[in-house]
């Protein structure tokens, strides 16, 4: 069974067209224009069910001429997180208009929550790359708008600004990743296939291959890794996170617990059998388990329930990034299992938690205590998501938390890697042990003693309990029986994301494990724990104030303080007003840009040199190259111009011998103009200057132009018939079928001849214009050729000066 592709196509397209028609909406329906989101959401997630146990691919053309389509690729992975989106999205567009009642720029928030919810159906469903990065980048552009919701809050601006330096950071070297994949995907498995996912995916030794004899396996996983650790706040990126928590509760719960920060996870799992190997355990599962650890540490210190919310949900996503890191069936299972039990929990915690800000009036920890008596269903919901989060059996968290540990434990069955074969799982057991901290942390705010300058909380609306409500059933239902959620998407995905998969299956356990142990020791050194939780508040609170660097957000910080300085330092040094300096920065950035180039391409090395020179040209450039010494030794202005007007004759007779006496007269008109143009002002030209620092700055600067030039000419001469490249040969043969000519020689006037001719004319012309704009500025200052100049010239610090 093949996917309806008129079905996924409106899947991805909708949200972005009713986004476009929002502002309309919203004059029609005002705040009420939210349930209009939410029936859009629910339709998506409805046309995505009716696809589930369909797999195949949905194509459109989109760039015919570089034989890019649109491709999206239908199987369970890809379904199971565009349901989230959908589903968790139909949720949060019910609870918005309650929650955001009274806000201003309603209609700027739900435009971009529905085209957030649209980019995050594409990244899901995209088997293109160019497709996923600009559905990637998407995400970034929408959190960035949405973070950003309360536009005179500095701290939102600051927040939205981090998001958006970060994630679109993080999405240029995934741009390069997918250069390097493509290159290797055209040349291994041919032209049509060099930005195809899916065929890429389907001959993973052939692109592995490809991809470690050029070198690229690497640079390819280190680049995609950027890519999705800046994306899903893993360390060192993930102080990003928690400072996006300046948004709106629904935002915070839709694209930082649920979606957009599971992007980077989910992108993992879907390249996961393209890359995986020691390799791929070594990176991931390094830096899955440091940023689980790190950041429950930092989820303790916290001191705003959505602090908290937000650095537990960088645990748990490193505790994902770890599982699709180990390479073993249970790492699979791992991270799709928990990335579905993640969304259902956290979700359903942000959205109490704006509950509880919207009833209570404060998000501090210290001032909140005792809710249960006002918020009893509140207090309910939380029982259940929160031992969820914190791994408590038989909550659903804890089935995927028990897989994350039988991973760590076969890590070292499958690969040689020494002491990591107890270092990963005693560091998964250490970061649960503050997840289960934390976790208990945000349950107590609903029982013990209720603060006495609490004041009146009142019940909260229907549709602020109706979304968590219905997230924590779901919950519920998949910790009373998890092999139903393993059934309905789990065992889909993980056969999309696994190397060798195999029938899942996941229980409460009824006997004793390695692993079941493992749990046991973290849930009761929490429990253990819970009583010191101030002291350990307070102790991880000390260590960035005595460690500044140990700050979240320090590198940041500093990074952004040093940018501003840097970059104020550069334009004064660049743009100080002196035509010397922008001719020397220009020159000098272009050289080094066409030379690296060069040199990466391997275009120098196989470049000849090739000196079969007739003796008419060797004279002509004995004498051009007699005339740029000329010009390095003159004394004065006017005889260097004039001694570098022979350079340009030389060049003009060079065409004569070629044979090409058009280019020769094009030649000879503009170096006649160029040489009047300096005649003209060489009388505004400051002396020379004769100091050794700027000298040698000069010779360098020359050199370095001349040897582009030179080999530039090398690079370019090399594409003769029978050379490296063949490119004359290869346009021979194609110039009359892909021409539109009847004969190569009008095929080439037309494309050749008939572009170097505009260029010949433009040249002609512009040189035209600046030589009348000079007239008429001369006449403008009242100076009568033949005269002194009147202004005096501002030259007066040796000489680098206008």
């Amino acid at each position: 069974m093949t996917p309806e592709s008129s079905i996924v196509l409106a899947a991805v397209v909708l949200p972005f067209l009713v986004a476009g028609l929002t502002p309309l909406l919203y004059r029609a329906l005002g705040e009420r224009v939210g349930y209009a989101g939410a029936a859009v959401a629910a339709l998506c997630f409805g046309l995505l069910a009716t696809q589930y146990g369909t797999e195949g691919i949905v194509e459109v053309a989109w760039i015919p001429s570089l034989e890019i389509a649109l491709q999206f690729y239908v199987d369970g992975w890809g379904l199971l997180f565009a349901s989230l989106a959908s589903g968790i999205g139909t949720l949060i567009f019910l609870y918005s208009p309650s929650y955001m009642h009274g806000e201003t720029g309603l209609a700027r928030f739900y435009t971009a929550l529905l085209a957030f919810m649209g980019s995050i159906v594409g990244v899901a469903l995209a088997a293109n790359l160019i497709a996923i990065f600009v559905f990637w980048e998407l995400t970034s552009l929408c959190s960035f708008v949405l973070i950003g919701h309360h536009t005179g809050d500095e701290d939102s601006q600051y927040a939205a600004r981090m998001a958006m330096f970060v994630t679109v950071g993080g999405g240029l070297f995934l741009l390069v990743g997918f250069l390097l994949l493509s290159i290797v995907a055209g040349d291994v498995l041919g032209p049509a296939a060099a930005f195809d996912l899916t065929a890429m995916l389907e001959n993973p030794d052939a692109m592995e291959s490809g991809l470690r004899d050029r070198g690229f396996f690497l640079p390819v996983l280190g680049l995609l890794a950027i890519g999705a650790g800046t994306k899903s706040a893993q360390v060192p990126v993930h102080f990003w996170l928690p400072n996006a928590m300046a948004a709106p509760t629904p935002v915070s719960a839709f694209l930082h617990s649920a979606t957009m920060v599971k992007v980077g996870v989910y992108f993992l799992g879907r390249v996961r059998p393209l890359l995986v190997g020691v390799e791929w355990l070594l990176l991931f599962a390094t830096v899955g388990l440091a940023t689980m650890t790190v950041c429950a540490l930092l989820a303790v210190a916290a001191t705003d329930i959505k602090e908290l919310l937000a650095y537990s949900t960088a645990s748990h996503l490193g505790l994902m990034v770890a599982g699709f890191g180990f390479t073993s069936i249970y790492g699979a299972e791992t991270g799709v299992f928990h990335l579905l039990n993640h969304a259902l929990f956290k979700a359903a915690l942000f959205l109490i938690a704006g509950i509880v800000a919207h009833e209570a009036g404060s998000r501090k920890l210290s001032e909140l205590g005792g809710l249960r008596r006002d918020l009893p269903i509140t207090a309910a919901m939380t029982v259940v998501v929160a031992l969820s989060m914190g791994g408590i059996p038989p909550f659903n968290g804890f089935y995927s938390k028990e897989l994350l540990f039988e991973a760590a434990l076969e890590a070292s069955h499958y690969h040689d890697i020494g002491a990591l074969g107890w270092i990963y799982p005693a560091v998964a057991v250490f970061g649960s042990i503050f997840t289960v901290l934390y976790s208990l942390r945000f349950l107590s705010l609903f029982f013990g003693e209720r603060p006495e300058e609490l004041g009146e909380i009142h019940r909260p609306a229907i549709p602020l309990v109706a979304a968590p409500a219905v997230l924590t059933v779901l919950a519920a239902v998949v910790s009373v029986d998890p092999e139903l959620a393993v059934r309905a998407a789990v065992q889909s995905g993980v056969d999309a994301t696994a190397v060798d998969p195999h029938e899942m299956h996941v229980g409460l356990p009824t006997e004793y494990s390695t692993p079941v142990g493992m749990s046991a020791v973290a849930i009761v050194g929490g429990l253990v724990a819970y009583p010191f939780y101030d002291r350990l508040h307070t102790g991880i609170q000390t260590i960035p104030r005595a460690v500044p660097p140990a700050s979240p957000s320090w590198w940041y910080g500093s990074l952004v303080d040093v940018l501003p300085r840097a970059g104020a330092g550069l334009a004064a040094r660049v743009h100080n007003g002196l035509l010397r300096t922008y001719a020397t920065w220009t020159l000098a950035a272009t050289a080094a840009f066409a030379l690296a180039g060069f040199a990466a391409t391997g275009m120098i090395s196989a470049t000849g040199l090739g000196f079969e020179i007739p003796i008419a040209v060797a004279l002509v450039l004995v004498v051009a190259v007699a005339a740029g010494l000329a010009v390095a030794t003159s004394e004065t202005h006017v005889a260097g111009v004039l001694t570098l007007s022979i350079l340009g004759f030389m060049v003009a007779i060079f065409y004569i011998l070629a044979s090409a006496p058009d280019l020769a007269l094009t030649q000879l008109v503009v170096e006649t103009l160029v040489l009047l143009i300096f005649l003209l002002v060489i009388e505004e030209i400051p002396e020379f200057d004769e100091s050794l620092g700027r000298t040698a700055r000069d010779a360098v600067l020359s050199v370095a132009v001349g040897a582009t030039v030179f080999v530039t000419v090398l690079v370019a001469t090399d594409s003769r018939p029978g050379g490296t490249t063949d490119v004359a040969r290869y346009y021979a043969t194609r110039a009359v079928p892909e021409g539109g000519g009847t004969n190569i020689v009008n095929v080439t006037l037309v494309d050749f001849r008939g572009f170097d001719t505009l260029g010949e004319l433009a040249v002609v012309a512009l040189a035209a214009i600046s030589i009348l704009t000079l007239i008429v500025m001369r006449s403008s200052r009242g100076i009568e050729p033949g005269t002194e100049s009147g202004p005096e010239t501002e030259a007066t610090d040796g000489g680098d000066d206008e």
